[in-house]
């Protein structure tokens, strides 16, 4: 499987290509991630390494059954694809398809870590193929929320993991400056060319264990925004009732009242206190059973005084009346003088 007989230098230039993309992009200037000429470089990164890895795949340069040591050196470099695609999947800035994008990024890193694990490159923990919760979102977790939490135990074994992973960061980014310039020169012979090359291999699984850890907290961050964002949006529809506008109208306290102010805004209608409360009611909005002993001893107490102020105007009518047809004296039979 050397490279200039089963890969080809096309298949090293999109690897290089990608990989100068992706350094770029990395330690560049630019003062935001989402500008422009940025983003125009994680796309064409994107797109040399995908053609790559689409070479990679038809000429079945790497198989979970074979051997490390079957693998020829020139070809160890392309391990990588997944995992710098992965990384430049990540440099993706648009946010409406960022769950979408740590999605794709996982699955990157988690292929490279599953070849590698296959191929006896380093001693580490693979993670689940599928993000943690995935499988069963929306289900109560078993045992109750206090299940769901870290143990003690498992909290401590993680930062042990993280503190150790540092320090092979380290060690391996040491030695890889040392060699980096021998190799990149030209003089290093095959087996030096092997070790550059597992070394980078190695860096690149610790980063990729590190970015999944980091890509499982944001989507669950993402996904619990999601769901409130849903269930918030659902209670507010469901609770608004649709209610047809109030027209203009003029509220009197009876029939009475109603003809008296009907005649003089004939642009308006009238309405009585109860024919507006029947109409809120049939309109879903005040409910029929939603009055209390109070409100309606209330009501009852002024419709009686309704009805003893109409007692008390006819008896002022009716005397006012009686006094046009009758003079003043009228019937004194008594005080003749």
């Amino acid at each position: 499987m050397a490279e200039g007989a089963g890969a080809g230098p096309r298949l090293a230039e999109l690897l290089a290509a990608g990989r100068r993309l992706w350094e770029e992009v990395e330690s560049g200037a630019e003062p935001s991630s989402g500008a422009p000429a940025v983003q125009e470089k994680v796309r064409q990164g994107l797109d040399a390494l995908q053609r790559a890895a689409a070479m990679v795949a038809q000429l079945d340069l790497f198989s979970e059954n074979e051997e490390l040591e079957e693998i020829a050196s020139a070809d160890l470099k392309y391990l990588l694809l997944p995992a710098l695609l992965g990384a430049l999947t990540l440099k993706q800035v648009d946010l409406s398809r960022r769950l979408e994008h740590l999605e794709s990024a996982r699955a990157h890193f988690w292929r490279f870590l599953k070849l590698c694990r296959s191929y006896g490159l380093g001693s580490f923990h693979l993670p689940p193929a599928s993000p943690p919760g995935e499988e069963d979102a929306g289900s109560p977790s078993p045992g109750g929320p206090a299940a769901a939490q870290p143990s003690l135990v498992a909290m401590a074994s993680s930062r042990q993991a993280k503190i150790e992973r540092y320090k092979q960061k380290k060690e391996l980014e040491n030695r890889l400056a040392s060699m980096r310039t021998f190799v990149e020169s030209g003089q290093a012979d095959e087996d030096q060319i092997r070790e550059f090359s597992i070394l980078q291999i190695q860096k690149w699984i610790n980063t990729s264990l590190e970015e999944i850890e980091s890509i499982d907290q944001e989507m669950v961050i993402l996904r619990s925004r999601g769901t409130v964002k849903q269930s918030s949006a659902s209670s507010h529809s469901t609770s608004r009732q649709v209610r047809a506008p109030l027209k203009p109208f003029i509220l009197t306290r009876d029939a009475a009242q109603a003809k008296v102010f009907g005649a003089g805004y004939p642009g308006l209608p009238t309405m009585t206190v109860d024919d507006w409360y029947e109409q809120r009611r049939r309109q879903g909005v005040v409910s029929g059973q939603s009055l209390t002993d109070e409100e309606l001893q209330k009501q009852q107490q002024e419709k009686k005084e309704e009805e003893d102020d109409e007692e008390a105007l006819q008896k002022a009518r009716n005397w006012d009346d009686w006094k046009d047809t009758h003079p003043r004296g009228y019937g004194n039979r008594q005080n003749v003088g």
